[in-house]
């Protein structure tokens, strides 16, 4: 065991059965092929580094007295069985099993693979176990007559990944209770049950149906902490779903961009049937422009379908064309395989009645096969083949007077089924009167964005305009907030789902008190810190980065959030040819842009908050390396103007926690700005 979990383990209640197989198992051993893949594949990037994440605790009610009213051969049994049933579970979701606890498990979302849903992710895994669990224990009470409860907590927080070795063992520190809390939520839960700590329930909220169970005395918790039990899925699966419950914002700044819709609706209208891809990075308003051009398809009387993608959407294979193909056919959920097949049956043989025999190929797709009328055993290729086909006839189905609208969100989480089907439905809107609008972040590409009926929308940040706007529909006009929507523009770039989570959390810290479009700010913000939900997406981003691009983005973020080119070459070590193609890299994703190429190029962070975001995730040593590095290299860059940079060298000397040098470059800037700004010469004093 590492030094990092012999921390943790000696947290954890002794249940007097701990069995070492368990303890010293392998998480090669039971990590499945393709996650052990990915942690391996970026372990150097990932290690030393701070992670946001949910731990997950679970264990067996009763342990012990059930370790003493069975045969230990059989107790082995039962409890390799549901530890088994524990981790595939865990891995469904992409989270990771750290470690066994003798009756139990602790898992990780969120590290060694990042995930900005970790939280969403560990509460479905839960959710999707309880059923697992309840069948297990079924089996194990009718074999031996005892009965077999499981309990979870989860907390969500910083952890820092150390070493991962070649067998996937990874060493962990906690930070501020994480590991310790998702513990105690653990033993304070009644058999069956699943607590959250409030890190995790804010995470989820919305997402999940949590009941708030008030506030508890913790051991080692310096204030009571507020509890919530899981109970099941909300009615969220997105963050704009999540928006819209909390009540949608003034849509400002996106009147071009609606009118680029139009423009593809008109097309389609005149039987050029168009393909619309709107990207964007995360949280610049994708589901918000979409939105608001379905629903005034609506209002005009066309037919919209949607489906969408969703993060651990991955492995549930055709989520959104079946989502999709379900509206087509008006199928409700609820409803009996009986009235899915009538419907299906009903609306394609209106369509073609020579389609008749493809049907039970179609019921089975949708998971309501037919038993008087089994499909035909047919291979793989075959079947799909077949599907294709139907879906390329029912995409051309043109009978309405109106045109059609699918809408596809998220592609970049699609799987590959749905994204196979996809491909067939952009060629068949070719010549009909359809229109397919999706979105996707930049990373997402396909094949079929070569086709000439396919026209893309980059999606900009909202311009400053059209943040004050969005920020006095937030806030109002009150004294108290004045210059505090500035303040959080700069911090948020102008992207509106950032900008939103800054307020929220503001008014849920008590800094704000009021209601929408009249707060009052009641208490002094120091500093606007990165909300929780918008650290998720933005280090999610830069953890799927290669390793040297990740390299080059943390070291840049050390710099600063721009930066020019002599100074990044001596600080990151990379041979010429990698360090160009490593900046177009960040420059494709839209990690950074170019702000001047001559005479010596210099770049920018595309949004403040990555920047910060990626100098968070570095251990302190490790940036009192870069630091240093940096100091180093600005003394040798701006050799010939080193008065100018003074106070940017004290700065980067006193991050190296170098006192020396930093005092020194101090008196320095004290002396450069004594005669133009006294204030700032007196801070430098003060240094």
């Amino acid at each position: 065991m590492t030094a990092a979990a012999s921390d943790v383990a000696t947290a954890l209640p002794s249940t007097g059965t701990m069995n070492l197989e368990f303890a010293e198992r392998s998480p090669r051993d039971y990590t499945p092929p393709h996650l052990a893949q990915k942690i391996l594949k970026t372990k150097s990037a990932l290690e030393g580094e701070r992670k946001q994440v949910t731990v997950l605790f679970a264990d067996v009610t009763r342990s012990m007295e059930l370790a003493e009213e069975l045969d230990p051969e059989t107790w082995h049994e039962i409890l390799d069985g549901l530890f088994q049933l524990l981790a595939d579970g865990m891995h469904r979701f992409e989270g990771t099993v750290n470690q066994y606890t003798g009756d139990g498990v602790m898992a990780l979302f969120g590290a060694p693979l990042a995930h900005e849903d970790h939280a969403q992710r560990a509460c479905y895994a839960a959710l999707h176990l309880r059923g697992e669990i309840d069948r297990y224990a079924t089996e194990v009470k009718r074999a031996h007559s005892v009965g077999l409860s499981v309990r979870m907590g989860l907390n969500s927080g910083d952890v820092v990944v150390g070493r991962i070795g070649d067998d996937l063992r990874m060493d962990y520190t906690a930070q501020g209770h994480t590991v310790g809390l998702a513990q105690r939520m653990e033993t304070l839960a009644s058999p069956g049950e699943y607590y959250l700590g409030p890190a995790t329930a804010e995470l989820a909220s919305g997402y999940f149906d949590l009941e708030n169970l008030g506030s508890f005395s913790v051991k080692n918790a310096s204030e009571p902490v507020v509890v919530h039990r899981l109970v099941g899925i909300g009615p969220a699966q997105t963050r704009f779903d999540v928006s819209r419950a909390r009540g949608l914002t003034r849509f400002v700044g996106r009147a071009p961009d609606m009118r680029l819709l139009d423009d593809a609706l008109s097309h389609a209208r005149a039987g050029h049937g168009q393909v619309v891809g709107v990207v964007a990075p995360a949280g610049t308003g994708k589901s918000r422009l979409c939105f608001e051009f379905v629903e005034q398809c609506r209002a005009a009387g066309l037919e919209v379908l949607e489906g969408r993608a969703v993060a651990h959407g991955r492995n549930i294979p055709f989520l959104p064309i079946l989502e999709i193909f379900r509206a087509y056919f008006g199928i409700d959920d609820g409803e009996t395989d009986r009235a899915v097949r009538e419907k299906v049956a009903g609306r394609l043989l209106l369509i073609d009645e020579g389609l008749r025999d493809d049907l039970p190929v179609l019921f089975d797709f949708f998971g309501v096969p037919d038993p008087e009328a089994p499909p035909l055993k047919l291979d793989a290729d075959t079947r799909q083949k077949k599907l294709f086909g139907l879906m390329h006839r029912l995409a051309r189905d043109d009978e309405a007077e109106e045109p059609r609208v699918y809408l596809v969100e998220d592609l970049h989480w699609i799987d590959g089924g749905s994204e196979a089907f996809l491909e067939q439905m952009v060629d068949a809107i070719d010549g009909t009167r359809n229109l397919i609008l999706a979105n996707f972040r930049p990373e997402y590409r396909a094949e079929w964005m070569s086709r000439s009926w396919y026209r893309q929308l980059p999606l900009a940040p909202l311009g400053p305009q059209a943040i004050r706007d969005l920020l006095d529909d937030l806030l109002g006009a009150d004294p108290s907030t004045e210059g505090l929507g500035d303040a959080i523009h700069e911090r948020t770039g102008g992207n509106p789902f950032f900008t939103e989570e800054v307020v929220q959390s503001l008014i849920e810290s008590g800094h704000l008190e009021g209601e929408r479009g009249a707060y009052k700010l009641v208490t002094p913000i120091e500093s606007l810190g990165v909300p929780a939900s918008v650290h998720g997406v933005l280090a999610a981003r830069i953890d799927r980065l290669a390793e040297r691009e990740k390299r080059v983005l943390q070291s840049a973020g050390v710099i600063g959030k721009d930066f020019a080119r002599p100074i990044l070459e001596p600080v990151v070590q990379l041979p010429v040819r990698d360090l160009d193609a490593a900046i177009a890299a960040l420059k494709d994703g839209e990690f950074l842009y170019e702000q001047t190429l001559y005479p010596i190029a210099e770049y920018a962070f595309k949004h403040p908050l990555t920047q910060e975001v990626a100098l968070g995730s570095l251990l302190r040593e490790k940036r009192r390396q870069i630091h240093r590095a940096v100091a180093g290299a600005i003394e040798t860059a701006r050799a010939d103007s080193l008065d100018e940079h003074s106070a940017l060298l004290a700065h980067h000397w006193d991050e190296a926690g170098e006192a020396l040098p930093a005092e020194q470059w101090h008196m320095r800037a004290a002396r450069w700005t004594g005669h133009t700004d006294l204030e700032e010469s007196i801070r430098h004093l003060g240094a």
